[in-house]
């Protein structure tokens, strides 16, 4: 999608049998033409899970501060990192009743990544033919069911 050759496209997609149950994400990583493909999953976790370690383990595949580009088709990662990130770590994470919000782990991990670069997040609608993230969606699946396998 983009044509400059400093800037990364990193794909993500996350893929749950049940949810909860066996998970796995997919990732492609494309700088200068290059693309590197990723992927992995859990033998009990959630989508939303998987989609978040979709793109955890796309930006810790950089070696160096870039600018990136993450496209998703998540709105919960998309929403999470461009509007709704501030105010849950102005609380601490917490959730009312003082309790923290689900997979605040992730959402710190993925913040910390993301602080090293210039991110641009951008939503994609899902099995509608955008061809990298089918790509990604067929990587995740095929990790869910070798986790469902075990």
């Amino acid at each position: 999608m983009a044509n400059d050759d400093h800037i990364v496209e990193i794909y993500t997609d996350g893929a749950c049998s049940g949810n909860p149950g066996p998970g796995g994400w997919g990732t492609i990583l494309r700088w200068r033409g290059t693309e590197c493909e990723l992927s992995g999953g859990a033998p009990d976790t959630t989508n939303n899970r998987m989609e978040l370690e979709a793109v955890i383990q796309g930006l810790k595949a950089l070696k160096k501060p870039s600018e990136v580009i993450v496209f998703t088709d998540s709105q919960y990662v998309q929403k999470g990192m461009s509007l709704w990130l501030a105010g849950w770590k102005a609380k601490g994470f917490k959730v009312k009743g003082g309790g923290l919000r689900p997979n605040h782990d992730q959402w710190r991990e993925l913040d910390t990544l993301a602080s090293g670069h210039r991110v641009q997040w951008r939503w994609v609608k899902a099995h509608a033919g955008h061809p990298e993230n089918e790509r990604v969606d067929k990587m995740a699946v095929a990790e869910s069911k070798k986790q469902a396998a075990r």
